[in-house]
């Protein structure tokens, strides 16, 4: 049987608020005419405006769900108030479950096989073809369909995309040359949209992002530091997809990645894989443009490795919610290409493993990680940290500044009561944002 989670945790699945409230109004045994658990499974039949009662199922190994209401919340609130009643210990024990229940798990592991035969099927294609090795490492920083010669990674002319892209960064950098000689005052948001715009056409969707978002760092305090910052990582880019021929390997995958060349989903669950056992540490989420995107940060107990597994949807649709917050998960993970591989991939999970509170490090050593990052990828945005033995204030974290929108953290200084604990964040270069910490039973604490 899974750990029990927490209400915290259970809740923290919820795709909004108002799903939160309608999960708390079904947990409650007097709504379901039938409830079980049985290994990692747990399962419930609930009381809907129908003659016909909800299926709700929950298999807690990823977790996954299923529920036979008309919903388009995932998980619905069936689901949700099944795992509260679940957290508190409310769903007994079952010694089979119903065929219903069955059948979705066997469905569920056919689909898992296949899924795994394909993946060893693109891995043994990838290393049996040896004279496409070199291409293939390449050309992931690129498009599928471009070759070694056209990611710049060899002699020759380069594709027509590649010619776009150079020309429209030339043009940032005289522009960048321009603002920082006419003087920062003088930036102005159409401007900003126009460039954004131009990069777009030259097929530069990195960059353009970079540009778009220079008007949320005019909004701000302060400005002039953050926006001249801005305008020098933008520049190191545009001089690094210049040069990048000359560029060691990963760093010009680095390059052409922040640029906006992409990576398939399957070249990079072909790469090799790392196992560990994976704490998940927490989450964010952030709207950009008409999109949610979704952060979830992970650190391997034997490797250290911080991993990064990052999830789209439009606004109103569902995230995904497979990875809870405060658990462990025995996996493997693939990671993006790159000088600093932080970004990646779940491939595979196996057995399920009790989750502990992550092991942690000072703020020197967690200072020290950042500036290692930072040195293999200048454009690194955040980082996920574990701090150990420290003390929250209302600005800072264990001497480190928090973000100016997650200072006065009261809740992580409730828990604290004034003592050292165990905290997980995700540093930026504002700041920290706390993500989870622990009480003193080892409980997960979300704090996002």
């Amino acid at each position: 049987m899974v750990e029990r989670w927490s209400r915290d945790q259970v809740l923290a699945l919820a795709p909004d608020a108002s799903s939160q409230k309608a999960a708390q109004g079904v947990a409650a045994p007097g709504k379901w005419s039938s409830r079980g658990a049985m290994g990692t499974v747990v399962y419930g039949e609930c009381k809907g405006s129908g003659a016909k009662p909800y299926l709700a199922c929950v298999d807690l190994t990823e977790p996954a769900y299923r529920c036979s209401c008309p919903s388009r919340k995932f998980p619905c609130k069936h689901a949700l108030g099944l795992l509260l009643m679940w957290s508190a210990d409310g769903v007994p024990e079952a010694e089979a479950a119903p065929q219903w229940v069955t059948e979705w798990q066997e469905a569920r592991a056919e689909r898992a096989d296949k899924a795994a035969a394909r993946l060893d099927a693109a891995r043994a294609k990838a290393a049996g073809s040896p004279s496409d090795a070199e291409p293939a490492r390449h050309g992931q920083a690129g498009s599928g369909a471009e070759s070694t010669r056209q990611s710049g990674a060899g002699p020759g002319a380069e594709s027509p995309r590649h010619a776009r892209v150079a020309s429209g960064l030339a043009e940032v950098e005289r522009w960048l040359a321009d603002q920082v000689r006419q003087g920062l005052a003088g930036a102005a948001e159409h401007d900003w949209d126009g460039l954004a715009k131009r990069l777009i056409d030259a097929q530069a969707p990195g960059v353009a992002g970079a540009v778009s978002r220079l008007a949320q760092v005019r909004a701000e305090d302060d400005w002039p530091g953050r926006l001249l910052e801005e305008y020098t990582l933008i520049n190191l880019l545009a001089v690094a997809y210049r040069r990048r021929s000359q560029l060691p390997g990963p760093l010009a995958q680095t390059v052409l990645i922040r640029t906006g060349f992409p990576v398939t989903r399957e070249e990079v669950l072909a790469g090799p894989a790392t196992r560990d056992q994976w704490d998940v540490l927490g989450r964010r989420d952030e709207v950009q443009d008409r999109l949610t995107a979704r952060r979830v940060w992970l650190r391997g107990r034997a490797t250290g490795r911080p991993a990064l597994i990052l999830s789209f949807a439009p606004q109103g649709q569902p995230l995904d919610a497979s990875l809870v917050t405060g658990t462990t998960i025995d996996a493997d993970v693939t990671f993006y290409p790159g000088a600093a591989p932080l970004r990646a991939l779940v491939a595979a999970r196996h057995d399920a493993v009790p989750a502990a509170v992550p092991a942690g490090g000072s703020p020197e050593e967690a200072l020290d990680e950042v500036a290692g990052a930072l040195a293999e990828d200048p454009w690194t945005e955040s980082w996920p940290l574990v701090l150990a033995g420290v003390v929250p204030e209302r600005t800072t974290l264990g001497g480190l500044p928090l973000h100016p929108r997650s200072r006065d953290p009261w809740r992580l200084i409730a828990v604290s009561g004034g003592h050292p604990l165990t905290v997980a964040a995700e540093w930026t270069p504002q700041g920290l944002r706390p993500l989870t910490t622990w009480d003193d039973e080892g409980t997960a604490v979300i704090l996002s």
